[in-house]
C-alpha cells in the first residue's frame, strides 16, 4: 500500500488570533501577538475534534487581538479501534465517544456557545458506518459532526501550530501524528522575506504592507507547499502489527512500513538535501510528541507551559524512545506522562515519529501542544472578522 499523495496547492490560513490561555492542564504564553484588528467580541466559540483516538473540545472568546479559553476537555475514546481490521466502528468505541460527546455538548451549553465546529476525522472517514454515527451524534448529543478530508486537517495543523515557525528557517515540515492517519506539510519559504514568514503563514495583513503584496507572498507560498496522509496512526498501525509478540520487532517492523509509506512523498519534491536540512525546521503536533517531551524532561505531572514550544534534539528523541522500547507495557504505564492509556499507543507513535527523522533528520525538532482545535477556532473567528469587518 502507498501513501496517497495530493500535491495541490496548500492554502493559508486566514489572518490568525493566538492563544493568550490554554487548555485546562495547565496555561503557556503564546510565542507573539499577530498585529492587526481587534477581533468582534460578539461570539463564544466552541472548536471540537474528535479523532481516532481522543476526543478534544477548546470553548474561546475574543479578548483584544487574542483570544481567552473559557474550557476546554479531552478524553481518550480509541473510536477508531478495530477500524485497521474490518473498516468499521464499533458499538463499543461509538458509545465510548458518544458518552464524551454528550459532556462536549453540556460544556457547550453551559458556556453559552454561539458559534462552534465539530469536526471527525480519519476514522470516520475510512468507516463504512461512518454516516450513521455522524446521525447517531446528531441524534443523540444535538452535535452536526464534519467528516474533514485529509487536506483540511493538514490544513488546519499548520494554521494552529504556525506561531511556533522560527522565521530564520527557509523550510518548514509540520507533521500531525494522529489515531487513524498522519499528515505531513512540507513548505519551502525561501523565496519569502524572512521578516513576513510568519505572518505569512498566519495570513496576517498588516496595514503598511500592499495588499497585492500579500497576494504574490500567498501565491508563491502556495506553489511551493505540499502535503500528504498517510494511513497509519498509533491506534491503526499498532492493530496492523499486533501479532508480533517481541516489542523491538515489532517496532522495527512499525517503523519500516511506515518509512515505506513516507518515501514517494519524500522523493517527490520534500526530501532533505544536507542543504535544506540546514535551513530546515521540523515541527511536530500530536500526543505522541508531546508525551515523548515530558518523558524527556522527566516531568512527574505534563504540563503544557513547559512542552509547548520545547526545542528537542533528535538524539533527545531517540534516546527516549529507546528506553521505552526496552519497557514492557506495565513499566511505561507508571511513566507520569505515559499512563495506562498511552503506555502501549506511545510505541506505534514513536515508529511514526522515527520514520519521519530518517527522511528528515534535522538535529532538533520543535513540540506543538496545539493543532487542530486551535485551527478551527481561527477559522471561525477569522469568518466573522470578515463579515463583520470590526476595527
Amino acid at each position: 500500500m502507498t501513501a496517497p499523495r495530493d500535491t495541490s496547492p496548500i492554502k493559508a490560513p486566514a489572518r490568525t488570533p493566538q492563544p493568550n490561555k490554554q487548555d485546562s492542564r495547565s496555561t503557556g504564553k503564546p510565542d507573539r501577538k499577530p498585529p492587526g484588528r481587534q477581533r468582534h467580541p460578539k461570539h463564544t466559540y466552541a472548536a471540537l475534534d474528535l479523532g481516532t483516538n481522543n476526543c478534544r473540545l477548546m470553548i474561546a472568546r475574543p479578548e483584544g487581538d487574542s483570544f481567552k479559553v473559557l474550557d476546554a476537555f479531552s478524553r481518550v475514546v480509541r473510536l477508531g479501534e478495530g477500524v485497521e481490521q474490518n473498516n468499521t466502528l464499533s458499538s463499543a468505541a461509538m458509545d465510548r465517544a458518544v458518552a464524551a460527546l454528550k459532556i462536549c455538548a453540556e460544556k457547550m451549553s453551559k458556556r453559552r456557545v454561539t458559534r462552534a465546529r465539530a469536526i471527525a476525522t480519519e476514522a470516520c472517514r475510512r468507516a463504512i458506518n461512518g454516516a450513521e454515527f455522524v446521525e447517531r451524534v446528531k441524534h443523540e448529543t444535538g452535535l452536526t459532526l464534519d467528516v474533514i478530508g485529509a487536506g483540511d486537517e493538514a490544513r488546519l495543523a499548520v494554521a494552529g501550530c504556525a506561531p511556533l515557525f522560527d522565521t530564520a528557517r527557509d523550510c518548514l515540515l509540520v507533521f500531525d501524528i494522529g489515531g487513524g492517519s498522519t499528515e505531513i506539510v512540507w513548505i519551502d519559504l525561501a523565496h519569502t522575506p524572512k521578516a513576513r514568514r510568519r505572518d505569512i503563514l498566519l495570513g496576517v495583513t498588516p496595514k503598511d504592507v500592499d495588499k497585492s503584496k500579500i497576494k504574490e507572498e500567498i501565491r508563491i507560498l502556495s506553489e511551493n507547499a505540499r502535503w500528504t496522509s498517510l494511513p497509519v496512526g498509533v491506534v491503526t498501525l499498532a492493530e496492523k502489527f499486533k501479532d508480533i509478540t517481541d516489542e523491538n520487532a515489532r517496532f522495527d517492523a512499525m517503523r519500516a512500513y511506515t518509512n515505506s509509506l513516507i518515501a514517494p512523498f519524500a522523493a517527490d519534491g520534500a526530501g532533505a538535501t544536507p542543504d535544506r536540512l540546514q535551513r530546515m525546521q521540523l515541527l511536530g503536533t500530536s500526543g505522541t510528541i508531546t508525551t515523548l517531551a515530558g518523558v524527556h524532561l522527566d516531568l512527574q505531572r505534563y504540563s503544557r507551559g513547559k512542552v509547548d514550544g520545547l526545542w528537542i534534539s533528535r538524539l533527545d528523541i531517540s534516546n527516549v524512545i529507546t528506553r521505552l522500547t526496552g519497557m514492557d507495557r506495565e513499566e511505561r504505564s507508571l511513566i507520569p506522562c505515559i499512563g495506562d492509556d498511552r503506555a502501549e499507543l506511545v510505541i506505534s507513535g514513536s515508529s511514526i515519529l522515527s520514520a519521519i527523522m530518517d527522511h528528515w533528520p534535522t538535529e532538533k525538532l520543535r513540540v506543538a501542544d496545539r493543532g487542530l482545535r486551535e485551527g478551527l477556532l481561527y477559522d471561525l473567528m477569522n469568518e466573522d472578522q470578515t463579515v463583520h469587518g470590526a476595527n
